[in-house]
């Protein structure tokens, strides 16, 4: 496996504790809905959260960058495909957590409601 696979792997654990120490449920790790990848799918107050997590290792290059329009896109697309075959429901949120650093010393930003299913 790659060093950046191995960060990721790292930053998603990172990111799972950090969820479920704020209440989160866990109810899918890696989930693979159609061609999209879900990081983590989570309920908290009656919400399904559709998680992305991106880790790099210096903020030289900013993560937010790499959930564009069309990723979001891809991502609510893949939620309505999973709340609908499951026929939940509840109202979808997406959040976003960006760490930067590694083992050693890091930083973590969770954007609760990162942006909105458009119609």
């Amino acid at each position: 496996m790659s060093d950046h696979n191995d960060l990721g792997k790292w930053g998603e654990g990172v990111a799972r504790e950090y969820l479920l120490t704020r209440g989160y449920a866990i109810d899918g790790i890696n989930i693979r809905i159609g061609n999209v990848e879900i990081d983590f799918i989570a309920r908290k107050d009656n919400r399904i959260c559709f998680v992305e997590v991106k880790t790099r290792t210096t903020d030289y290059v900013d993560p937010s960058a790499s959930v564009d329009r069309k990723k979001q896109q891809r991502m609510i697309r893949a939620a309505d495909l999973y709340m609908s075959t499951l026929r939940m429901d509840a109202e979808p949120q997406f959040d976003l957590i960006f760490i930067i650093g590694d083992p050693d010393g890091y930083t973590l930003e969770h954007i609760p409601d990162a942006f909105y299913p458009t119609v």
